[in-house]
């Protein structure tokens, strides 16, 4: 049974201030908790309806009604189990092999799929300007379907860490070169904007070389690509 406090204490976590200062975030389903359980995260608290089987045999495991796992979750039709884990320190950050760098990507289910999108091209290493929604968002956490636990994201202040790179730095842009035209490095950087905005133009001025994804629509009036679409085309490209 949970109390009122404990279903406080869990809805508290869904935004990122308290995230922050308790050093934990949620997850939901069986998919990404059993992915984060298999994994070096560390639990701090699971909970499941019974007919959930504990295939890891957790023994921080409380055991609730279906109705209790509908008030703290955010799925329509709650799924068997829910956990809430600590959040590790960041990891020392490499200047080796491609780096994907977002700048001020606001929604949640864009950052996840981008997450997955690296664990798929075998990226291992995002890093995101501190105005990016926080990784440990439950959507993004959900949308990452597990790919968080094989995916290093840190965040910094985007200009101090570029302004140190050594490697050729990509960035994604509508007047940049067609990336079907050329090979681009492997040992690289490639800097991903905005939603609405695109790349901040103090990040604009550290790129060295611009990229861009040519429309071949006849009315050429498609404003835009999705931020997470143009990641999945730009990563296929950089290891084609």
């Amino acid at each position: 049974m949970l109390s009122k406090n404990q279903i406080k204490f869990i809805r508290s976590l869904k935004k990122k201030k308290f995230r922050q200062a308790e050093k934990l975030f949620l997850a939901e389903g069986i998919k990404v908790v059993e992915e984060l359980l298999a994994s070096a995260f560390e639990l701090h608290r699971l909970y499941a309806t019974s007919s959930y089987k504990n295939p890891f045999k957790i023994k921080d495991l409380t055991i609730i009604e279906e109705k209790e796992l509908a008030m703290i979750s955010d799925f329509t039709n709650p799924n068997q189990v829910f956990g809430i884990f600590k959040i590790p320190s960041e990891k020392d950050l490499t200047r080796e092999g491609l780096t994907l760098v977002l700048d001020g990507v606001n929604d949640p289910g864009n950052l996840g799929t981008i997450i997955r999108l690296c664990d798929w091209f075998g990226v291992r290493q995002i890093v995101c300007s501190e105005n990016t929604v926080d990784c440990y968002n439950q959507k993004v956490v959900q949308a990452s379907m597990g790919s968080l636990t094989r995916v290093s994201v840190s965040y910094l202040d985007l200009a101090e860490y570029l302004r140190l790179e050594t490697r050729m730095i990509y960035g994604t842009l509508l007047d940049g070169e067609n990336i079907y035209q050329l090979t681009p490095e492997e040992n690289a950087v490639l800097i991903l904007g905005n939603e609405a905005n695109g790349i901040s133009e103090e990040v604009k001025r550290m790129i060295r070389q611009k990229l861009t994804i040519p429309q071949f629509g006849e009315t050429q009036k498609t404003e835009s690509l999705n931020v997470a679409m143009a990641a999945a085309i730009f990563l296929s490209e950089f290891r084609r």
